[in-house]
This record gives structure tokens, sequence and C-alpha cells, in this order.
């Protein structure tokens, strides 16, 4: 029986792309120069994941600023005072706020699956952030001129066509980003907001044909940065009855890092549904130790006692650096972990064949 794994995406960058950013933000390096060492970045990000056999393949996020701006890089109409996200250390991560209308994105997430099939023949998935994370850009006070509904008739229009420039770009899959779920039960306990978010995202994925949604994912994980999370103190329980009425074909979960496991897969298996793929994370992001392929046997055969082995894979509890300026996890560790699950989810294949 094989048993299908994918990373979520974003790799550490190497450590001249690192002071690459920080040059370019600061007006030392021009877009030309910082565009060359993230394309050796790529470059070297996805020989890396072939040397590892990776049977599925991504950019890393080499030259993304972060998973969420991507859209938004050279957008004039931003103020900096936008949403504030806390974070369990006590950090925090700020949104732009949008100043006038009409939006639009100024970059799609296939201009970075181009790039990467210029390496690799082998299959390349591509990550997209949520419609829902962007509606936060929005201002509650209004913008004279641009209502909220022209806002998000814009939005749902964009964030469709950056999922379908890649689905027809080639991509092996296209992972939505929604990292957001759970931080927005923590933010309205009544679930409201959570509703509204899943109704947004799902204006943009019923524009797609049953097909194309089996090649659609979302990724949902208590939003890690700096090895620290923004919602972890809300269980699986609260999010998954809703996050599986989203109408897509796969979603990827923190799974290695819950600490009762038993409760996230029995609440996995009351709320997928037939035509639904769940890949759990096999590997702690947030933990620099590496784990065994044993371990992460073991991990997915208590997995598979619960859930259907034909609607279980293994993942990534998360993106190893969202932001580009995360360096809390080495790159090396990154690899390290991601050979694991590889080996961890051969060793679980031939268990359950034997």
């Amino acid at each position: 029986m094989k048993i299908s794994t994918e990373l979520i995406g974003s790799i550490p960058r190497p450590v001249y792309l690192q002071q690459a950013m920080t040059a370019f933000s600061s007006g030392q390096l021009n877009a030309q120069e910082l565009g060359k060492l993230a394309d050796k970045a790529t470059k070297e990000t996805i020989q890396e994941l072939e040397k590892l056999g990776s049977p599925i393949l991504s950019d890393g996020e080499q030259s993304k600023p972060s998973f969420v701006t991507y859209p938004l890089q050279g957008l004039q109409t931003l103020a900096s005072d936008g949403v504030v996200i806390p974070f369990a250390d006590s950090h925090t991560r700020q949104l732009p706020k949008l100043t006038a209308g009409p939006f639009h994105y100024t970059t799609f997430a296939n201009s970075y699956l181009h790039k990467a099939q210029e390496f690799s023949s082998l299959p390349i998935k591509q990550a997209v952030i949520s419609c829902s994370a962007i509606s936060l850009l929005y201002p509650q006070e209004g913008i004279d001129g641009y209502s909220r509904d022209q806002f998000l008739a814009d939005l749902v229009n964009d964030a469709e066509a950056d999922i379908r420039t890649c689905l027809n770009s080639g991509a092996y899959k296209v992972q939505i980003d929604f990292t957001e779920a759970r931080l927005a039960i923590k933010l309205d306990p009544s679930k409201q907001l959570l509703a509204a978010f899943i109704d947004l995202n799902n204006q943009v994925l019923n524009r797609f044909s049953p097909e194309e949604k089996q090649k659609i994912g979302i990724h949902s994980c208590p939003g890690g940065d700096h090895d620290s999370t923004h919602s972890a103190d809300i269980p699986y329980s609260e999010l998954l009855p809703l996050l599986f009425s989203l109408e897509a074909g796969n979603f990827y979960l923190e799974y290695a890092a819950e600490t009762d496991k038993k409760a996230v897969l029995n609440a996995i298996k009351q709320s997928i549904r037939p035509n639904q793929r769940v890949f759990l994370g096999v590997t702690n992001v947030l933990d620099p130790r590496v784990e065994t392929p044993e371990e992460i046997r073991d991990l997915i055969l208590e997995a598979a006692d619960v859930i259907p082995i034909q609607q279980l894979g293994t993942t990534d509890d998360c993106g190893f650096s969202p932001f580009g300026d995360d360096t809390s996890t080495a790159r090396e560790i990154a690899f390290a972990k991601i050979r694991a699950r590889l080996e961890g989810t051969k060793l679980a294949e031939q268990a359950i064949t034997a």
C-alpha cells in the first residue's frame, strides 16, 4: 500500500539569501541582484529535495517575502498599520492595510512555479495564500468609494486566478495556506468568524470542477513563526467539523506537535468526507530534534488504525520558514526532518503490506 507524502512548502533560506533580502529591504541591493540569488537558492533547494528522494517537490518558497504577503509585492495602496497577530512567546506580526481600491494581486504564485519547473521535471506542488487571510487587509473603517463587497468580489476573482493559473501551468497540487483557521476561533469563540472565512474560501473553491478540487489542498496549523504559534491552545475538535466543509480534496494538518493525538484522529474520523485525504504532519517543525524514521512509522501506523489508509498521507507540521526573516530553524535540520519523513513513510508502507 502506497502512502502519499508531500512537504508543506517553505524551507529555510540559505544565509546568502537571507542577507540579500535584508540588503534589498534597506535599499542596498537591487531587485535584479536579489532575483539572481533567489533563483540560485531555488535551484539548490530543488536539487537537495531530489537527492533526498522526495517524490513531490516545491521551490521551498525561497523568493517569497512571506507565505502571506507575496501577492502584495510592490502594491502602493497599503499602509503599515493593519491587523496585528500575537504569538504565544509575545512577538507579533502585523499585516498591511489597504488604503484605496481597486485591489488586485501584483504577483501570482504561478510565477514561482514556472521558475521551479526550470530546475526539475519531477512533480512540483505550489502553495498559495487563502482568500480569507488577504481579506484581513480591508480596514474596519472602510475605504471611500470602494466598499467591502467590491473588495471581496475583486479578491475572490484574483484568488481563483492564483489557483487556476498554477493548475493550468502543470502544478502537481495547489495548497491553500489557511493558517488563520484556529486563530479565528481564538478571536471569536462563537465561530462566526471561522464560518465567514470558510464561506469566503468556498466561494473560490466552488469555481473549480470536482476533478480540479482533487488537486487542491488546504493547509491548517496553529501558525508557526520563530518557534512559536498563535493558536495552539485551540483544540482540533473545535476546528475540524467546519474545516472539512471546505470544498477541497486534500487537507494538510499539524499532528506531530499535538499533545492529544487520539483526540485529533477521532476528530478527523468524524469529519472527513469519503472523497477527501488527510496528510498528517509527522515532523515537528518547532522542535530542532530530528525524529527517527521508526518514530514516524509508529505515528503513521497509529493513525492508520483510525483513518482508512487510502485517505491517509504524511507531511510536515508546517512550512519550516513561512516568513523570509524567520531563521529559527537551520536549513540542514529541515532537510534532515524531510529525510526522516520519507524514510518513516516507507517503513510504514512496508509494515502495512507485510
